[in-house]
């Protein structure tokens, strides 16, 4: 039965798959004995897949150059074009590609080096206001409350 999806349900099969690959890439690093010291690996590798995830932009498994421009300005720091590249440039090892995949992505969040998109990403909740605000309308006010 050769069934055509449209819509969400194509993109909902698309994320899955996704999803089931990126898994794989995940269990790989599980097992490497380069990272058993590494603390709540699972979490963290999970935490990454769905930061990844968010940011694909062109649902090909790769963080291309827009993707990382979205996520900086949701997190507040907008960079340029050239800012940009070189932080991707940082993260695949100088190689002049212009996406990043999840094997880089991940490498780089695990890794001793501190590039400067990592920082980013770590640090992000620390600019956010830790006060949460109310977010309920005011209360209403009877004629009492007039001056």
């Amino acid at each position: 039965m050769d069934q055509k999806f449209q819509g969400g349900k194509a993109y909902g099969l698309l994320k899955s798959h996704q999803e089931e690959k990126l898994n794989s890439i995940n269990e790989a690093f599980l097992s490497d004995p380069q990272y058993e010291e590494e603390e709540e690996l699972s979490s963290k590798l999970e935490m990454f897949k769905s930061k990844y995830m968010e940011f694909d932009l062109n649902d090909k498994g790769e963080i291309d150059i827009m993707g990382l421009k979205r996520m900086l300005e949701k997190l507040g720091m907008a960079k340029t074009h050239l800012e940009l590249k070189k932080m991707m440039s940082e993260v695949v090892g100088g190689a002049s590609q212009d996406t990043i995949g999840y094997h880089d992505f991940v490498n780089m969040m695990l890794g001793k080096r501190n590039a400067i998109l990592k920082l980013i990403l770590m640090f992000e909740g620390m600019g956010k206001d830790q006060d949460p605000k109310d977010m309920a309308p005011p209360c209403r006010k009877t004629f009492s409350d007039l001056p």
